[in-house]
C-alpha cells in the first residue's frame, strides 16, 4: 500500500478538497525569533540552526519574487499555499505582518497561507488578522512548534514556553476558525517513546487539525551538535523513529491531517543521523509498519476524543 492509503496526508486532503494538486511554496520573511534575540533567551533552542531548512539569502528577496521562483521549480501544480517557514513568522508588528501576508495572498494562484511560529508569539491581533483571511475564503494554517508536551524536556532544550502556552493559543485559534498544525519532534534528549506517545495524546486532547512529525536532526551550529561531537548525544536510529512515528500515527484520529511524517536535511549542515539525508527512507519504512500493524487511527481507544474545529464566535 502507498502511504496516503494508510495516513491522511496533507497532499491527499488538499487534492480531495480542491480537486487538484496544491503545493506549498516556502518563503523567508526575514523574521527573527524571541529565543534568539534576547527577548526571552539567546542561542535559540538547542536543536536549532535555521540554515538547515531555510535559505538565508531568500530573506532579501521580495515575497512575490520568492513565490514566482518557487512556483517555477514546482511545476506539478497550478495552485499554491504560501508557507512562511523560517524563524517565527508572527514575530513582528501586525501591520508589517499584514503587508507581507497580503503580498503573498495577492500573488497569482495562491489559495492561502501556512504560517510557522511559536505558541508564545501569537497575540490576539495576529489571530484576528488570520481569522479575517479565513472569512475571505482563504486556506489558513497556523503551524505551531510544540515539539513535545513534556515541560521538563521543553526546558532542557531551551524552548522558552511550556505546554500550557501551546494549549491556550491552540484553543483560541481554533475557536476563531483558524486551522492549527502541530509540529512534534521525536528523539529529543530525555524524551522516551512513552513521552512521545503521551505528547500525541495530549495534543489530540487539546484539539489540532494537523500534525507534522520530525526526527531530531543534529545540525552544524546548534548546541546539540557540540554534545554529539563530544559523544554525549546519541543520534536517533531509523528503526526507532519508524516505530515511534508509526505508533503515534496509529493513535491519531483519521480526521487529523498529517502534513509530514518525516523530514530531511542536507550535508554539510546535517551531522546526524545520516539517514535523514533521504526523506523517503523513513516514509517507506513507516508505510511498511502501518501496513503490517494498522493504519492511522487503528490503535485508538475511548480515551481519544477528536475535537473538530469550532466555528468562529460572533
Amino acid at each position: 500500500m502507498q502511504l496516503h492509503e494508510l495516513v491522511n496526508t496533507f497532499g491527499q486532503d488538499l487534492q480531495r478538497r480542491y480537486g487538484e494538486k496544491v503545493h506549498k511554496l516556502s518563503l523567508h520573511g526575514g523574521f527573527s525569533c524571541p529565543n534568539r534575540d534576547g527577548t526571552i533567551g539567546r542561542g535559540g533552542c538547542t536543536f536549532c540552526n535555521v540554515a538547515s531548512f531555510a535559505d538565508e539569502q531568500a530573506q532579501y528577496i521580495p515575497i512575490r519574487q520568492q513565490l514566482a521562483q518557487r512556483a517555477v521549480k514546482t511545476d506539478r501544480a497550478n495552485r499554491y499555499l504560501a508557507y512562511f517557514q523560517a524563524y517565527t513568522n508572527t514575530y513582528a508588528e501586525v501591520q508589517l505582518l499584514k503587508n507581507m501576508y497580503e503580498e503573498a495572498l495577492q500573488a497569482a494562484n495562491i489559495v492561502g497561507l501556512c504560517v510557522g511560529t511559536r505558541p508564545d508569539c501569537v497575540p490576539d491581533a495576529v489571530l484576528e488578522l488570520l481569522a479575517s483571511y479565513c472569512e475571505q475564503g482563504y486556506e489558513i494554517w497556523l503551524e505551531l512548534g510544540l515539539q513535545t508536551a513534556n515541560d521538563k524536556t521543553l526546558k532542557r532544550i531551551n524552548r522558552g514556553h511550556d505546554f500550557a502556552c501551546y494549549e491556550k493559543i491552540t484553543k483560541r485559534a481554533r475557536a476563531m476558525g483558524i486551522k492549527v498544525c502541530t509540529h512534534l519532534i521525536v528523539g529529543l534528549p530525555g524524551d522516551t517513546k512513552e513521552d512521545n506517545l503521551e505528547t500525541l495524546k495530549r495534543t489530540i486532547a487539546v484539539g489540532t487539525d494537523g500534525i507534522k512529525l520530525h526526527p531530531l536532526h543534529i545540525v552544524e551550529g546548534s548546541i546539540m551538535a557540540k554534545a554529539w561531537k563530544a559523544d554525549r548525544l546519541e543520534a536517533l536510529s531509523l528503526e526507532t523513529y519508524t516505530e515511534i512515528a508509526a505508533e503515534m500515527i496509529r493513535l491519531t484520529p483519521p480526521e487529523v491531517v498529517f502534513h509530514r511524517v518525516s523530514a530531511s536535511a542536507r550535508r554539510p549542515t546535517l551531522l546526524a543521523p545520516t539517514w535523514c539525508e533521504n526523506r523517503w527512507l523513513a516514509m517507506i519504512d513507516i508505510g511498511k509498519y502501518l501496513d503490517q500493524h494498522g493504519a492511522q487511527g487503528s490503535a485508538l481507544d475511548n480515551s481519544f476524543i477528536y475535537q473538530p474545529i469550532l466555528p468562529k464566535k460572533s
